[in-house]
C-alpha cells in the first residue's frame, strides 16, 4: 500500500516551507523571504508516532492567477490536492485573515477534503490571541502554531495522523527502485524530459532559465521496473555567486545525483558544448553514477548523415571521461526517441548490478599485463600486480593486488581500466580501481 500524502498548501509566504523543513527535519525545501519560491511539488517520506506519510510541499496559491508563473504554480497546487489524504492549510497570523486565504478555504470546502488549518509565525501570545480570527474560515481543526520556533508541531502532528486514513495490510517487498537523477546546465530541457517520460506535465516548463528550482521527485513504471525521476535545478558555474534560493537549489541538485543509480545528462544540440556541460559530467563520474548522456533539441539542427557522428565526436573530445556512457539524440518536445532514454537506464543499471567472478578478473589483468607491462620508475623496480578481485557492484569496484601501490603511475591505471572496460564492458558504469599492497 502507498504511502498517505499530506499536502500543505496556502497563499505565498505563509511559511510553507519552513513548516515542510521543520517536519521533514532536513533543509530540504528552499526557504527564502521573496514569495513565490517554490514551484514545484516536493515531497518527502515522515514519520510521525510510528504512522509514515509523504509530506509534499507547494508553492503559493494565488487565486485566479493573471501572471503565467502564478497560474503554472496553481496547476500544481491542484495536482498536489487531487493525490493527497489530508490538507494542511496555513495561513499568516501576523497578516490576519486575507480575502485570498478566504477564497482558499472556499475552494478547499467545494473539494470536500480533511483539511487542518494552521495559523503560522503565532510565536507570541498576542499573535495566539490573534490567530483566533482565522476560526471563522469554518474548519473544525485549528492550530496556532509557528514553524520557525517549533511551537505547537506535537500537537500538530499528532492531529495529522489521527486524520490520516486507517493503515491496510502490510505491504508487499517493495520492488526495486532504479532512482534517475536528470541533471543539466538550466534550460536544456530537463523538465520537457521527465513530463515526456511521465506523460504529464507534472513540472514547470518555462522559456526562462531557472524555472526548476527544486529537485522533484516523479516514480513512473517502465516494462515493469520501478523508476524515479529526479528533475533538478538547472547547474550554473559559480555557487558562491548565486542568490540563496539558487544555491541551495544547486546543492540539492547535487545531493540528488548523490542519491541517484543513473544521471541523464542533458546536452543542448541547438548549442556549442559548453564548459559547465564538462563540469557536470564530472561531477556525475565522481558520484559514481551510472551515466546516459541525451543530446535533446536534436529537432532543431539542420542534418545530414555524419550530423549525429560528429555531434557524437565533438561530445567526446570535450567529455572523455565519459566515453563509458550511452548516447542517445532526442527531441522532448517531438517525443523523437525519447522512449530509449529508459530502455538504456534499465540497461545501464543491470549492467551496474552485475558481478564478474575473479577468475575472468585476473584473466584481463594478466592479459593486460602481457600486451603492456607497467615501467621502471627513477630507477625503483616496477610495481608487481599479483591479482585482482571485485569487491563491490554498483558502481564496480576492483581491488588490485600490488607489491607497491605508490610506484603505479595514473595513467597505467587508466589503461587497465580501459583494459577492463574492453573485456567485461560495463555500459555507462564507471569502473572503479583499489590498490592494495599485497602481503
Amino acid at each position: 500500500m502507498p504511502q498517505p500524502v499530506v499536502a500543505i498548501v496556502g497563499r505565498p509566504n505563509v511559511g510553507k516551507s519552513t513548516l515542510f523543513n521543520r517536519i521533514v527535519g532536513a533543509r530540504v525545501a528552499v526557504v527564502h523571504d521573496e514569495p513565490g519560491i517554490t514551484r514545484d511539488r516536493l515531497g518527502r517520506s515522515c514519520e510521525w508516532n510510528g504512522r509514515p506519510f509523504l509530506l509534499v510541499d507547494t508553492g503559493g496559491w494565488v487565486p485566479g492567477p493573471d501572471e503565467r508563473m502564478d497560474a503554472a504554480i496553481l496547476d500544481q497546487v491542484v495536482r498536489a490536492l487531487e493525490a493527497c489524504d489530508l490538507v494542511i492549510f496555513m495561513v499568516d497570523a501576523r497578516d490576519g485573515v486575507h480575502p485570498h486565504d478566504e477564497e482558499i478555504a472556499q475552494a478547499l470546502f467545494r473539494r470536500d477534503l480533511r483539511v487542518i488549518l494552521v495559523a503560522n509565525k503565532s510565536d507570541s501570545v498576542t499573535l495566539m490571541a490573534q490567530a483566533e480570527e482565522f476560526r471563522r474560515l469554518g474548519f473544525d481543526q485549528f492550530y496556532a502554531t509557528s514553524a520557525a520556533e517549533g511551537l505547537g508541531m506535537g500537537e500538530l502532528l499528532d492531529a495529522v495522523v489521527a486524520g490520516l486514513p486507517p493503515p491496510g495490510e502490510s505491504p508487499e517487498a517493495e520492488i526495486e527502485t532504479i532512482r534517475v537523477a536528470v541533471l543539466g546546465r538550466p534550460n536544456v530541457g530537463k523538465s520537457s524530459l521527465v513530463n515526456r517520460l511521465l506523460r504529464e506535465e507534472r513540472m514547470i516548463v518555462d522559456d526562462r532559465p531557472g524555472t526548476t528550482r527544486d529537485a522533484v521527485d516523479s516514480p513512473v513504471r517502465f516494462h515493469g521496473r520501478s523508476l524515479v525521476l529526479v528533475d533538478t535545478a538547472g547547474l550554473r558555474r559559480r555557487l558562491d555567486s548565486q542568490p540563496a534560493w539558487e544555491f541551495y537549489a544547486s546543492l540539492r541538485a547535487l545531493r540528488s545525483l548523490d542519491r541517484a543509480d543513473i544521471a541523464v545528462l542533458v546536452l543542448d544540440a541547438s548549442q556549442e558544448i559548453q564548459k559547465q556541460d564538462a563540469r557536470i559530467a564530472d561531477r556525475i563520474l565522481q558520484s559514481g553514477a551510472g551515466c546516459i548522456i541525451a543530446v535533446n533539441k536534436w529537432d532543431l539542427p539542420e542534418k545530414d548523415d555524419s550530423t549525429a557522428g560528429a555531434w557524437a565526436k565533438r561530445v567526446r573530445e570535450a567529455i572523455p571521461f565519459l566515453s563509458h556512457a550511452p548516447m542517445e539524440f532526442i527531441s522532448a518536445l517531438t517525443a523523437q526517441r525519447v522512449n530509449r532514454i529508459p530502455e538504456a537506464i534499465v540497461r545501464v543499471y543491470e549492467e551496474r548490478q552485475r558481478e564478474v567472478p575473479t577468475a575472468k578478473w585476473n584473466e584481463a589483468l594478466q592479459a593486460a599485463l602481457e600486451k603492456s607491462p607497467p615501467s621502471a620508475h627513477r630507477g625503483q623496480r616496477p610495481p608487481r600486480f599479483y591479482y585482482a578481485t571485485q569487491v563491490k557492484t554498483g558502481p564496480p569496484i576492483v581491488a588490485l593486488f600490488v607489491s607497491e601501490p605508490l610506484r603505479v603511475p595514473e595513467n597505467y591505471l587508466r589503461y587497465l581500466n580501459n583494459a577492463f572496460r574492453e573485456a567485461f564492458g560495463f555500459e555507462g558504469n564507471p569502473i572503479r580501481l583499489v590498490l592494495k599492497k599485497s602481503k
